[in-house]
C-alpha cells in the first residue's frame, strides 16, 4: 500500500490499485499533487509554429517540444504566469491544451475537405486542434448541449478563427436521426467522472466523485457512442475517449458497444510512443470483457500528462 497521503475516498484508491500496475501505482499518485506542467499548442490558423517560438523565447520562456505533435510544447509550471500574460496568448496565436487532451484529435486524422463531427465539443479545444488539422477547410459540426458550455464553446471558435466549424446547441444522443451515415469521422471525448484530472489542493475536482457517478456516466456514454456509430458513414473512423480510470466508462462501454454492432465495427491501433501507456484491461473485478479490446489505450498521468483513456474504431458495414 501507498504511504503517499492524499484526500482522495478510500473506495476510489482501492479502484485505482485494481487498474493501474502495481509499479506504478505510486508514480500515479504523487501526479495528483505535483505542480503540473502547462501544455499548449500554436494556433496555425492565426500564426506559424517559428513565429510564436521566437515570441515566446524573447520573452525568456524555455519551451520543451513534444516531439508527436507538431507545434505542441510545455513549460515547466513556474513559467505558467508569463506565458498567460503574453501576447500570443491574449491575440490567439496559441491555446493551452494538456498534452493528453491532444491525443484524440491525432488518433482521428481528420483531414482537409472532410466532414467531420465532434460530438461533445466544449469547451472547443478538440475541436480547435481539428479544424487546425484541416487547414480550415471541410465541415466540422461542433455539438454541445449544455447551454453554458455552447456558448464558451462558440466564442473560442470566433476568437481562434475556426471558419470551418458550425457550432449546434443539440443533445449529442440524437444527432444520428439528423444525420445518419453522413460524417467521414466523429470524435467523441464523452463526458465522465474525470478521475484523470483530480488534484489534491482542488478538492472541488473530486467533490462529486462516487461509484454512483461512475454508472450515471456510463449510461449516458453509451448513448453518446451508439449515437456516434449512426452518424459515422461505413468506412469512417471514430474516436472515443475519456479522461477516466473507470473501466466502467472505458472498456465496458467500448465492449458493450462492439457486441451491439458486431461485425459492423472493428478496432484500430493508435501508434502512441508513448512510456506511459499500456494496452486495455482485459477484465475488470473478475468478469473478462468478451472482445480483444488491446488495441484501446489507456495513458497513465504524467507530470506532462493528465490519465486519458482513447480508442479507434472503424465502421466497415452500415448500421441504420
Amino acid at each position: 500500500m501507498s504511504k503517499i497521503q492524499n484526500p482522495f475516498p478510500e473506495i476510489f484508491l482501492e479502484r485505482l490499485r485494481q487498474i493501474v500496475p502495481a509499479d506504478r501505482f505510486d508514480a500515479v499518485l504523487h501526479t495528483f499533487s505535483a505542480p503540473a506542467a502547462t501544455a499548449f499548442r500554436v494556433n496555425t490558423l492565426r500564426a506559424t509554429p517559428e513565429a510564436v517560438v521566437r515570441e515566446l523565447e524573447d520573452l525568456g520562456l524555455r519551451l520543451n517540444a513534444v516531439p508527436w505533435h507538431d507545434g505542441a510544447f510545455w513549460i515547466r509550471p513556474e513559467d505558467r504566469s508569463r506565458l498567460m500574460a503574453s501576447a500570443a496568448f491574449a491575440e490567439q496565436r496559441l491555446y493551452v491544451q494538456n498534452l493528453a487532451s491532444m491525443i484524440p484529435p491525432l488518433a482521428l486524422d481528420a483531414q482537409p475537405g472532410e466532414r467531420v463531427l465532434d460530438l461533445c465539443a466544449a469547451p472547443g479545444s478538440k475541436t480547435l486542434q481539428l479544424a487546425c488539422r484541416m487547414q480550415n477547410t471541410g465541415e466540422i459540426a461542433a455539438v454541445e448541449v449544455v447551454k453554458g458550455r455552447f456558448f464558451k464553446l462558440r466564442a473560442n471558435l470566433d476568437a481562434q478563427g475556426a471558419t470551418c466549424v458550425r457550432p449546434f446547441l443539440q443533445d449529442g444522443t440524437r444527432v444520428w436521426r439528423y444525420r445518419p451515415e453522413h460524417f467521414d469521422r466523429v470524435l467523441l471525448d464523452a463526458p465522465c467522472s474525470t478521475e484523470g484530472r483530480f488534484r489534491t489542493a482542488e478538492p472541488e475536482t473530486f467533490a462529486y466523485w462516487s461509484p454512483r457517478k461512475i454508472k450515471e456516466m456510463a449510461h449516458k456514454q453509451r448513448r453518446l457512442l451508439f449515437s456516434a456509430v449512426h452518424c459515422l458513414r461505413p468506412g469512417g473512423v471514430l474516436v472515443y475517449s475519456t479522461c477516466t480510470f473507470a473501466p466502467e466508462e472505458n472498456e465496458a462501454v467500448l465492449d458493450k458497444t462492439l457486441r451491439k454492432f458486431g461485425d459492423a465495427l472493428r478496432l484500430e491501433s493508435i501508434p502512441l510512443n508513448l512510456e506511459n501507456t499500456q494496452p486495455a484491461l482485459t477484465q475488470w473485478r473478475g468478469k473478462p470483457f468478451k472482445n480483444d479490446l488491446s488495441l484501446a489505450r489507456r495513458l497513465l498521468p504524467t507530470p506532462t500528462m493528465e490519465g486519458f483513456f482513447v480508442a479507434k474504431i472503424r465502421k466497415v458495414a452500415r448500421t441504420v
